[in-house]
């Protein structure tokens, strides 16, 4: 199963590894919304859209459908 950056549950941390360069807004990358970098999941908004995360320090509020495009590998909580 392909876990995306909206799959995430409130609290967990993952590893960006892969996106659809096409969906993404430049700005998030900007931001350093790129593979290898931690992003977690802060909060949802209470209809499910949008997400708000933290990546590279910054907090950013992201759609759902852009949050589907950003492929990322769990963290465990040891390894933080």
């Amino acid at each position: 199963m392909k876990t995306t950056l909206a799959t995430l549950k409130k609290g967990q941390k993952a590893t960006i590894t892969d996106f659809n360069i096409d969906a993404i807004p430049l700005k998030l990358l900007e931001m350093g919304c790129l593979p290898g970098n931690v992003v977690e999941l802060l909060q949802v908004a209470p209809l499910g859209d949008p997400l708000y995360i933290n990546v590279n320090d910054s907090h950013v509020a992201i759609r759902r459908e852009t949050a589907l495009e950003i492929d990322v590998e769990l963290l465990n909580s040891a390894s933080l």
